[in-house]
């Protein structure tokens, strides 16, 4: 009798030592948990992830616990288990390591994904040293990467195969910049900062290709090529900044090719000279350069310069391909951008000395 009684004694007190364990184990287990779901740091530090689609609790809890911003992969599960939180999207997220793992949930719930897209908008009647600057301060590339890429003769060799409009004349050693004039402005939109200088080019490149593509039929009836459409475009586009001046702006150019005179036009000069149209005016040396691009120089009667030096619009190339049918050599805008022209250098010369006495004169 006495060793049942001492039996149970001891059954007795291994229970309530087991249940002391167990209440202790609870105690600890629950510590555990809610520092587990605490945020890993105080202080902030982004992190952005990319939760794939289809991915279970068990692989966000993985890929959070990999990227450092949760401490524990099986307290996160546990979480989601007990609040029944399933309900995460797929997508890219900016999260921080001071989020709590509730947080955390929360905005996988709420779907608060990172635009990382980077828009890019690339006006007519900028150059490429323009464009390169802009590249490198909206994306992850130099303007190194640029020039270098415009420098890479393997790849103009592929786009020569690969747009019906690019040719050998954009390898022309006298051209600054290879792709110049052939880059169409507008806005585009990118992936995010990581994206190369090739993706840019050639989205820019497809588009020249879409506004090119209708006066396919009309290129092949011009005197000109397209590299020289895209040129006289190109000096168009600089010299009348009203579209509606542009068709008999283009028909002055022709008419002086036609009659062996050169265009002297000077913002090829500043193009040649590398000299921004805004810094300042051009001294008479400087418009006197011989160079292939400016066409203030003796040595360009009747030529077009060697390349584009600037973005096209669309109502440029037109204007070459479809300009007034005059007899006028000469033009001069005023300073509010009104456009005048005239047959003859004495009617010239009369518009520019009223201009001046009006205070309408334009000065760089």
């Amino acid at each position: 009798m006495e060793r049942r009684e001492n039996g149970r004694v001891k059954i007795g007190m291994i229970m309530f030592l087991l249940l002391i364990i167990v209440i202790v184990a609870g105690i600890g287990v629950n510590i555990w948990y809610k520092s587990e779901i605490k945020p890993v740091q105080s202080s902030s530090e982004k992190v952005v992830v990319e939760i794939a689609g289809g991915s279970g609790v068990s692989k966000i809890a993985s890929q959070l616990e990999e990227s450092g911003l949760i401490k524990n992969a099986d307290a996160f599960k546990i979480f989601c288990k007990l609040n029944k939180r399933t309900a995460m999207q797929a997508g890219k997220y900016e999260l921080d390591k001071n989020m709590s793992v509730a947080d955390i949930i929360a905005q996988l719930e709420k779907g608060n994904i990172v635009d990382e897209t980077v828009t890019i908008t690339f006006p007519e009647g900028k150059n490429m040293r323009w464009i390169a600057s802009t590249i490198s301060e909206k994306t992850n590339n130099s303007k190194n990467q640029v020039y270098e890429l415009l420098s890479d003769e393997e790849y103009l060799d592929t786009l020569i195969d690969k747009y019906w409009f690019i040719d050998d004349d954009i390898k022309d050693k006298d051209i600054y910049y290879s792709l110049e004039g052939y880059l169409y402005p507008d806005t585009y939109i990118f992936e995010d900062k990581n994206v190369d200088v090739k993706t840019i080019f050639e989205k820019m490149l497809d588009k020249m290709d879409a506004v090119l593509t209708p006066y396919k039929d009309e290129i092949k009836k011009s005197d000109y090529s397209v590299h020289e459409i895209l040129s006289l475009a190109s000096v168009v586009e600089l010299e009348a900044k009203n579209e509606e001046d542009r068709a008999g702006v283009a028909d002055v150019f022709i008419n002086r090719l036609n009659k062996n005179m050169a265009l002297q036009s000077d913002v090829t000069t500043y193009y040649a000279l590398k000299i921004d149209m805004s810094e300042r005016d051009l001294t008479a040396n400087e418009l006197a350069t011989q160079n292939p691009y400016n066409t203030r120089s003796t040595t360009m009667n009747g030529k077009i310069p060697v390349g584009p030096i600037c973005m096209v619009s669309k109502s440029s190339i037109k204007a070459v391909l479809e300009h007034d049918d005059t007899d006028n050599l000469f033009f001069v805008a005023d300073k509010n951008g009104k456009v005048y022209f005239s047959k003859t250098n004495t009617e010239h010369e009369k518009k520019i000395k009223e201009l001046k006495d009006s205070g309408l004169w334009f000065t760089y």
